[in-house]
């Protein structure tokens, strides 16, 4: 294939630049300011459209198998591609049984590996359940197994998956360090939520009291402390979800530490989470509208590496339930995930290109060692990309081509700037605009990290 007349967005560039691309074999093999077809190439005429690299979402919950009447590989990868997510790397928490062990990630890859129309890989996870049973004994086996990072948490709601303590925390940073692993990190004090829940409880219900139970002080003690851990241990730590912009302060003191926030913490405060309710329930809550000001803030400088969705769909007998204590935490996101850091990220002026496209594909490629095949715009890488028409506007609407199985959104009925028209997975048409998903399930190439 050959793609001509766009504007590409090419690493290190500080604006689009007019090129053509020429895809061989799933590859990137030739990028030029113009390229001539070769006799029986398909051209594709991009004209007036922007090309940017296929999105990576190292952080989703696609909860194959054991929590299907939530999500599934099928469902949720279709999301991704019409979202403009081409790789994505699911966590090991949301399955049954959790990815723990090698054993496990094997039965896990075989439910879903004829499924995904997206590129995936997984991560390992360590629990408080696990952490006696051949702890470290599976952290290798993962590794070997191809994981691109354990997952653990220093609080948890789920009994399949409970939390780590913080002695605990510091032996799975020193395994994981000499593994070459990185540890992905649910960073809230177990203590402080614990009291403040039971707390506000026997106050309370609703959004207000929720956000009590887990302010910016459970996420700050939670991280100071790990922080210290991964300084003291030299171990590579990345603290997921950050919600509170002062947190990223204490992650930015130490070198082998990293972060990410998620869409919903950009574009929603407490005000929003007492208007909307329980579909923009997460853990951890949005925090007053000042902070994500501050979010931005560090965006824009590179102090937050990426922008993770934290997928977690649920169906509406789980989200609207009469309690706002008893709603499921967690939103669908991988389909707004690219639309929405375009239109409020580069479109509005908050992000360069370069953060763009560091927040979207570049940062989350590198710190996973995905950087060698995707990512990036570069002769030679997978041919993941994206097409979109910079001009058009469009509101999203559930009912109409919103591909996950959960359609229960905060991001229902907003306005976003510039349209998804094509996704490409390794040079194929996987999302079309106006044909949708055009790709079989299965299409979706499975990925390991080589250490």
């Amino acid at each position: 294939m050959l793609i001509q007349g766009a504007q590409v967005a090419l690493p290190g560039a500080r604006q689009l630049e007019p090129r053509d691309l020429r895809i061989q074999d799933g590859k990137i093999t030739e990028i030029a300011e113009h390229l001539e077809p070769l006799p029986g190439e398909e051209v594709l005429d991009a004209t007036g459209r922007w090309i940017f690299p296929g999105g990576i979402d190292p952080h989703v919950h696609f909860d194959t198998p054991g929590y299907t009447h939530r999500e599934d590989f099928q469902h949720a990868s279709r999301a991704a591609a019409a979202g403009g997510i081409t790789t994505v790397i699911d966590m090991p928490c949301t399955s049954v049984p959790p990815v723990i062990s090698r054993a496990n990630l094997e039965a896990k890859l075989e439910a879903v590996a004829d499924q995904s129309v997206v590129d995936f890989g997984f991560h390992g996870g360590v629990s408080g359940k696990t952490f006696e049973e051949r702890f470290p004994h599976n952290l290798h086996e993962l590794r070997e197994a191809g994981v691109f990072g354990i997952k653990t948490y220093l609080i948890s709601g789920m009994e399949t998956f409970p939390r780590v303590t913080l002695f605990q925390l510091e032996r799975i940073l020193e395994v994981a360090r000499d593994l070459d692993l990185v540890v992905l990190l649910h960073a809230e004090d177990y203590d402080y939520v614990s009291s403040a829940t039971a707390y506000f409880r026997q106050i309370g219900d609703g959004p207000w009291y929720f956000y009590r139970s887990r302010p910016e002080t459970a996420e700050l003690l939670a991280i100071q402390a790990a922080v210290a851990l991964a300084r003291r241990r030299r171990a590579p730590l990345h603290i997921v979800h950050v919600g509170t912009a002062e947190a990223v302060e204490i992650i930015n003191t130490a070198e082998t530490v990293t972060c990410e926030t998620a869409p919903h913490y950009l574009a929603f405060g407490l005000e929003d989470l007492q208007r909307i309710g329980s579909p923009l329930k997460t853990t951890p809550p949005v925090k007053p509208s000042a902070n994500r000001w501050g979010l931005w803030y560090h965006l824009a400088r590179g102090n937050i590496l990426y922008v993770a969705s934290d997928h977690a769909p649920a169906p509406a007998e789980e989200k609207n339930t009469p309690s706002f204590w008893q709603a499921y935490s967690g939103i669908p996101g991988v389909q707004t995930l690219f639309p929405y850091l375009l239109s409020e990220g580069l479109l509005a002026g908050r992000l360069s290109l370069s953060r763009f496209l560091e927040a979207i594909a570049e940062g989350a490629a590198r710190r996973f060692g995905l950087d060698h095949r995707k990512g990036s715009l570069e002769v030679g890488k997978d041919a993941d990309l994206v097409i979109v028409n910079p001009e058009a506007t469009w509101t999203l609407q559930v009912d109409t081509s919103f591909y996950s199985k959960g359609k229960i959104t905060p991001f229902e009925g907003m306005t976003f700037r510039g349209k998804i028209e094509k996704t490409l997975v390794r040079g194929r048409v996987v999302y079309d605009h106006q044909q949708g998903i055009v790709a079989p399930s299965g299409w979706g190439q499975f990925l390991r990290r080589t250490p």
